[in-house]
């Protein structure tokens, strides 16, 4: 399995926002200058990109933990601190991004535009903000954001139109090289090959399509026996499957028994993908007698089935296959896309974890809890169902309670991991 890996678990951290300063201006013959600090920087997000020369996800194997650069602390003379750059990780077309441990489809990289799978955090806010006629000489400022921390499952779903799919040795491989530009490695093996080939078909200057060679089915595939547990989830994409049966039986079995036992493992995977458009081509005609071929032809148009006689080596039917082919797929539905999941409502956690601490400094009251990081993240607060849930879970949480009973007074600030509101009686 060295030569191909399409399944791994890593760990995400976009940057933490930058601090806000604590500053103050100082110019000769100007008494009070008033607070200037800046603002701190926002956190480098953790962006996820296509990158087509890539088709494996086996650089992961070694390096499963990605953190982005925080964001610079703010400066005086109301200087913000620098943003820091995006962390860009780049993986193979197809690549489905997911939550570990919910499921949950965070992005499918399908496309070409890159995504960001974690967010930076804000850049907390310098002291400058914080004046008031009441309070001209604030002596705090915000700390920044927390970058959002993710445990990402990613698996790789092969993008292409059609999936090839049969025992290992039928000239699955040949097919490829003899109907695009791929050029996989062929051989005699009775083994199924590790790694994916995939070809453009080209049937004219404007029209193409991608043809894809699934290794891993063999009888057993979808109990994982053999390699075929780990490939057969790269079918699930494919628009249309091309099953390739050796129509001579060179490998001394029979013809019906294979394109059945490849249907059975379909089927064992996904009952979904067994009903996928299918078209058989019954290859190595050049090594089969008259009969052989019309017997299984018989049996495969008996079943509504398309049949196509070829001989990869020889490359005889194999042009008329892929037009026909192309036909059938101007019918179909496009590839299949797996929708990105909404992030979930934020949950309230248990009674015993909603700790928090309250602070007071030149009459502004900072909470600090770190479980409300989920509400702030996802919460609106210019829409008021958003703000009178925020409201309510600060009431149940005990914090406004804590917060009456160290004298806040309408009209005082009060900072809830770093959303400021004036505190109403």
């Amino acid at each position: 399995m060295d030569g191909f890996v399409d399944e791994v678990n890593i760990t995400v951290e976009a940057g933490d926002g930058g601090d806000g300063a604590v500053s103050f201006h100082r110019e000769k013959y100007v008494a009070a200058g008033g607070p200037d600090g800046g603002d701190g920087g926002k956190g480098g997000d953790i962006v996820f990109l296509v990158d087509d020369n890539l088709n494996t996800l086996i650089d992961f194997r070694y390096k499963r933990k990605f953190k982005a650069e925080r964001g610079e602390n703010g400066q005086g003379s109301r200087k913000f601190g620098r943003s820091a750059e995006d962390l860009v990780i780049r993986v193979p077309r197809g690549t489905v991004v997911s939550d570990r441990e919910s499921g949950r489809v965070i992005a499918d990289m399908s496309g070409s535009e890159p995504v960001v799978i974690a967010k930076g955090g804000r850049g907390g806010r310098g002291n400058a903000h914080f004046a008031t006629p009441t309070r001209q000489i604030p002596r705090f400022a915000k700390p920044g954001f927390k970058g959002q921390k993710l445990d990402l499952h990613l698996e790789l779903k092969l993008l292409a139109d059609v999936g090839l799919v049969g025992f290992p040795n039928v000239g699955k491989s040949t097919l490829i090289s003899v109907v695009s530009a791929a050029k996989p490695k062929i051989a005699n093996y009775h083994f199924t090959t590790l790694i994916p080939n995939l070809g453009v078909v080209k049937i004219s200057d404007e029209n193409s399509f991608v043809i894809a060679d699934i290794p891993g089915l063999i009888e057993g595939a979808s109990e994982g026996v053999g390699l075929g547990h780990e490939f057969l989830r790269h079918v699930e994409r494919c628009r249309l499957i091309l099953h390739i049966v050796d129509v001579s039986g060179s490998e001394g079995r029979d013809p019906k028994d294979d394109y059945e036992i490849i249907n059975r493992e379909l089927r064992s995977f996904s009952e979904e993908l067994v009903n996928a458009p299918q078209i058989v081509a019954a290859n190595k005609c050049d090594m089969a007698n008259d009969e052989q071929i019309a017997l299984f032809k018989e049996y495969i148009e008996s079943k509504g089935v398309p049949f196509y006689a070829i001989s990869a080596a020889t490359t005889e039917g194999t042009k008329e296959l892929m037009n026909e082919v192309y036909k059938a797929l101007k019918g179909l539905p496009p590839l299949k896309v797996f929708e990105a999941e909404p992030e979930p409502l934020w949950q309230e956690p248990e009674p015993d974890k909603m700790s928090f601490e309250i602070t007071e400094d030149d009459g502004v009251y900072f909470v600090d809890a770190d479980w409300l990081e989920g509400i702030l993240r996802t919460a609106d607060m210019e829409d008021y169902e958003s703000l009178q849930h925020f409201q309510l879970v600060l009431k149940t949480s005990g914090i406004i309670d804590e917060l009456i009973k160290r004298g806040v007074k309408e009209g005082d600030t009060v900072s809830v991991g770093g959303f400021e509101f004036d505190y109403v009686e």
